[in-house]
């Protein structure tokens, strides 16, 4: 599979190279931020997430979108069949596979880095996909625009808008394991200054994992208001609703996943489940005030909640039996958002400037239910399932606790993009954050008593410094400092969670070729952080750790890397994306003591190379016309699960290794289509050698990637 990989890529790179010599003469256009489109590699239009009104080759930064075009011919089903096309960024899983994470040069985009339209989502659902726009990624810091965020960058989806013309799409996606997926998308006017978008799907499948099921209801209105020739209303709301079975995949033996346990067989119960649902509205001022200033203010308010009751973690003795563990939760969360961004270009004498002024603030409200379920169910034997009887009873479990806490965030940033010269700019900005994580307020059912615990707040600036050169019009050389203050949520071991305290350094180049057909990006980073946390393996107590909540500090941690793009559109009809990162993300100082973490050890979860390439072509001028062929190729690099290792007891046998060693592995899929009219037909098989690999989550989840598989999709438009 790798050698067919490098197949793909050779493939493009010789394409590449034969249009270079024999295609369009250089030219002096201007590279803005990598788009993905299908039509073009690049764009001049400043992307919402970078919130200034500015060419992406003027900042030190790298951004990357996958436009609608994309996401259609790949027939992406979830977000990680869109980020799997972004340079850098890799697909892992979550305790239960309860949703889908994503990883860029070594960190999580958790909540705090996951957006849509601008304001922050919750990441516990799986997003919809049919009713986004595009998806933009902005690698690297971000702290500055959005405060709490993660140091490998940020996630930003976007909706469709609404039109002022009239039109729409109806379709049917059906495929393996009983795939069913009618979809609806309707747009246009109701006045001259009224239009509107609604967007709905539902969803059925089953899984090649036995017993596991999952069913979706999805419902996407919006409405755009003109209210002047320089201001408009865009209100947007969606809802989801997601019924599914939580897999914590095929467990471990030890620290060894077994490759002779199929990848069907499911170790859960048949009763298990999941249930989610999520509300979001989001209402968008944008008013221009004159042609050189523009005031945009954005109120979100989001509701969350899940429900769910099933067997957990997976991890035999070397026989293969196993006590099945049980888990209740139920969480309720509230999330309100309001943020205001002021922008403007201006002169000082012969320096111009484009100025972003902002404050941002948001409300979090969480409340988490536990409950006195048994904490084993019963035993099985992962080798051989029929070893015992299994059970088929649901236990009885009751509310024993409830907790209520809340977090306030806030902050002040001023950016600043000066254009020193033709062939200089200089980025400058500051932001102040303020965090406050209010009182936890625990109550217990069975006494009927209150526990309130103790506050805290942490305020600090952020800075942001960056130069670019440009040698050419076409070309830009770019390096970028950024210190970031990271408060990291959760309960500490020992009590105290200290924040963490972030410096990024960044050296790039960006160019744009042949009339922005063709870009090539080059990007060297590293990532310092003081103090890096993660999920205790442990309690206090010594006893194995079964709650997320609970964190640990394990020291300093250094991330270096590299990121190459290739992305464009060289000849007529045919569109190429491709990409290579490498990532060394390890442990630098650790305080030595025995318990405490090894340092130059790599840490778990983050691979050291990952590759993807893709070729699409759509016939347009010959017999063939309306016909659409594609092949992708993806490739990740060896990595760990399970837990990084810890220093032992002097004179003792250093125990066991805690990590989980995963291979690397590569897939690729294969795509034909055919438009004619108002009807377009396409065809996917996804991951044709049916390599057999996993994505693995500290030793809690050990899930198998899908085998070969077919999707197909039957769409009309109309206007």
């Amino acid at each position: 599979m790798k050698h067919f990989y490098f197949f793909i890529l050779a493939l493009i790179s010789v394409s590449v190279s034969t249009f270079a010599q024999n295609g369009h003469k250089d030219t002096t256009s201007q590279l803005a931020e990598v788009v993905v489109d299908g039509k073009r590699s690049l764009n001049k239009k400043a992307i919402t997430i970078g919130k200034l009104p500015v060419a992406s080759i003027d900042l030190p930064q790298s951004v990357t979108v996958i436009n609608q075009e994309v996401l259609r011919d790949q027939q992406a089903q979830r977000l990680s069949d869109v980020v799997k096309n972004i340079n850098g960024v890799y697909i892992s899983t979550t305790r239960g596979s309860t949703q889908e994470a994503f990883f860029a040069r070594g960190y999580s985009f958790s909540s705090f880095n996951m957006f849509k339209n601008g304001s922050r989502v919750n990441s516990g659902v799986m997003p919809e996909m049919s009713s986004l726009e595009r998806v933009e990624v902005l690698k690297g810091s971000a702290a500055i625009l959005y405060g709490n965020v993660a140091p490998g960058g940020i996630l930003n989806m976007v909706s469709k808008q609404p039109k002022f013309e009239s039109g729409g799409e109806v379709s049917i996606r059906t495929g393996s394991f009983d795939l069913f997926k009618p979809a609806i998308d309707i747009y246009g006017p109701v006045s001259k200054n009224i239009a509107y978008r609604v967007n709905g799907t539902y969803e059925m499948t089953n899984s090649f994992r036995k017993e596991v099921s999952s069913k979706r209801y999805y419902i996407n209105p919006s409405m755009l208001f003109k209210l002047g020739e320089r201001t408009e209303l865009l209100v947007q709301a969606d809802y989801l609703k997601h019924d599914f079975t939580p897999d914590f995949g095929i467990g471990t033996l030890g620290n060894t996943i077994i490759p002779d346990v199929p990848r069907s067989r499911f170790m859960g119960v048949s009763w298990q489940y999941a249930h989610t649902q999520q509300t979001t509205s989001t209402v968008t001022l944008k008013h221009q005030l004159n042609n050189n200033w523009s005031l945009n203010g954005t109120i979100s308010y989001q509701n969350y909640n899940r429900d769910y009751y099933s067997t957990e973690r997976i991890q035999a003795l070397a026989d293969g039996k196993f006590r099945r563990p049980l888990g209740r939760t139920k969480t309720n969360e509230d999330y309100y958002i309001g943020q205001i961004d002021l922008t403007g270009k201006f002169k000082t004498g012969v320096f111009e400037h484009t100025l972003l002024a902002g404050v941002d603030a948001d409300k979090y409200l969480t409340v988490n239910y536990a409950y006195d379920q048994p904490t084993m169910y019963d035993s099985i034997n992962i080798l051989d399932l029929n070893m015992y009887k299994q059970r088929t009873d649901i236990p009885a479990a009751n509310i024993t606790r409830r907790a209520n806490t809340s977090t306030n965030r806030a902050g002040v940033y001023v950016q600043d993009l000066i254009r020193i010269s033709k062939k200089f700019n200089l980025l400058a900005g500051i932001r102040w954050s303020y965090l406050e994580n209010g009182a936890p307020d625990t109550f217990y059912f069975k006494t009927n008593t209150h526990i309130i615990g103790k506050g805290k707040y942490d305020q600090a600036f952020s800075p942001r410094f960056g130069l670019v050169y440009k040698p050419l019009p076409a070309t830009a050389i770019f390096m970028s400092y950024s210190n970031s203050f990271l408060v990291n949520t959760g309960v500490g071991v020992d009590g105290v969670l200290n924040p963490s305290i972030i410096d990024q350094y960044e050296l790039g180049v960006k160019n744009d070729f042949y009339e922005g057909l063709l870009s090539t990006n080059v990007t060297l980073y590293r990532i310092k952080n003081n103090n890096f946390t993660q999920t205790a393996a442990f309690k206090a107590d010594g006893t194995q750790n079964s709650d997320p909540n609970l964190k640990a500090m394990i020291g300093e941690t250094i991330s270096d890397g590299i990121e190459v793009d290739i992305m464009g559109h060289p000849l007529p009809g045919l569109d190429i994306i491709a990409g290579y990162s490498y990532n060394n993300m390890r442990i630098t100082k650790t305080p030595g003591t025995i318990g405490s973490n090894i340092k130059g050890e790599r840490l778990v979860g983050t691979p050291d190379h990952t590759a993807n390439a893709s070729i699409f072509y759509t016939f347009a001028t010959t017999k063939l016309k309306g016909l659409k062929i594609g092949a992708s190729a993806y490739y990740t690099g060896q990595r760990f699960g399970g837990w990084n290792n810890v220093e032992p007891a002097k004179n003792t046998t250093p125990p066991p290794s805690r990590l989980i060693s995963v291979a690397g592995f590569a897939t690729a899929d294969l795509t034909a289509g055919y438009t004619y009219n108002k009807i377009s037909l396409l065809v996917k098989v996804s991951n044709i050698t049916n390599t057999k690999s996993y994505l693995v989550h500290e030793n809690y989840s050990v899930n198998p990637i899908a085998p070969t598989a077919f999707v197909a999709t039957i769409a009309y438009r109309f206007k």
